[in-house]
Formats: structure tokens, C-alpha cells, sequence
């Protein structure tokens, strides 16, 4: 039996059915665009809007069980996630004063932190020995590599999304308790 090491991934059809689209847009317009797929803060763009808008369906889908479980009869233990206005895509989450924002900095920089009492800002905690409200508040940044293939880092190592938001929900939740 031969073995190989490839990770298999249900295949991504949106970049072909883009460059369809591209294609019949092109056909239309008469506007030839041949360097897009190598613009690479177009690419950062999308992959920003993507990567915030994955984290928002994850943190709401979370959010909604959580509330199901623990705010039943319990109004004011609800999460409730806004959307932050007068941007693409940035959101919070708010719990008893405690709010959990995400926003796009830039194409390539998304910046995670807590904002108590409508004044202070500070990181979730990375190990035991932090004290909740004494971090700098988070960054994931994105990184190209071959192929233009992107990826999202926090402190140069690739991220998780199902490991960041547990992390930081968890954060959320265990501090907004409170």
C-alpha cells in the first residue's frame, strides 16, 4: 500500500467561479484585468473580509449556544454581538460592560482586545501567570507565502480559527461573568 502525506481539502471553487466571473465582466466591459491574482493587496482585502467574516458566523454560532445553555432565564448573562458601524466588517461582542472587539487595522492587521467600563483597553490572557487587563491588546497578521497562498499568524506562528476563538470567547465569558 502507498501512502502519501497530503492533507486532503474539500476543494475551493469561489477563485475559479471569480475568474468566470472576471471573464464575463471582461466581455462585457471590454477592461482587461491580467495582473489581479498577483495584486497582493487585493488579495490581503479579500482575505481580511473573509477571515473577519468566519470569525464573526464562528463567535456568533458559539455565542447563540452559549446563551441557549446559560441565559435562559437569566437575561443579563446574554452575549450579544454588534456589528461596529462605518466598517467593512468589524464586530464585538458585549457581556455586563465587557466588550471583546475585532477590527480590520489595515488589509493585512487585525487587532483583538477587550474594552471595560467604555474605557479600557487591554489583551486576553496567553498563559496562567498573566493578570487579566495588563496585556497590550492582540494582532493577527497576514503573511503571503508561495503561491500567493495567505495565511493569519499572532506572534509569527500560523492561527488556529477554532483555537482563537475558544481562547478568546473562553476569555470573554469567564471575565464578563463578573
Amino acid at each position: 500500500m502507498i501512502e502519501n502525506n497530503f492533507n486532503y481539502q474539500p476543494l475551493n471553487y469561489s477563485w475559479i467561479e471569480g475568474l468566470a466571473l472576471d471573464e464575463i465582466n471582461m466581455d462585457e466591459s471590454g477592461i482587461v484585468n491580467i495582473n489581479g491574482h498577483l495584486n497582493a493587496e487585493l488579495l490581503l482585502e479579500e482575505s481580511s473580509i473573509a477571515f473577519m467574516n468566519n470569525l464573526k458566523d464562528r463567535f456568533e454560532a458559539y455565542a447563540a449556544k452559549f446563551n441557549e445553555h446559560r441565559a435562559r432565564n437569566h437575561s443579563n448573562a446574554t452575549i450579544k454581538t454588534f456589528k461596529i458601524s462605518n466598517t467593512v466588517n468589524d464586530f464585538m461582542l458585549f457581556r455586563n460592560s465587557l466588550r471583546l472587539i475585532f477590527a480590520r487595522k489595515s488589509f493585512d492587521v487585525i487587532s483583538i482586545g477587550f474594552l471595560a467600563n467604555g474605557k479600557d483597553i487591554y489583551g486576553a490572557r496567553l498563559s496562567f501567570n498573566d493578570k487579566f487587563g495588563s496585556a497590550n491588546i492582540h494582532e493577527v497578521r497576514a503573511h503571503i507565502g508561495p503561491f500567493n497562498k495567505i495565511t493569519w499568524r499572532f506572534n509569527n506562528e500560523v492561527v488556529d480559527v477554532d483555537a482563537l476563538v475558544r481562547h478568546y470567547l473562553t476569555e470573554f465569558i469567564v471575565n464578563s461573568a463578573r
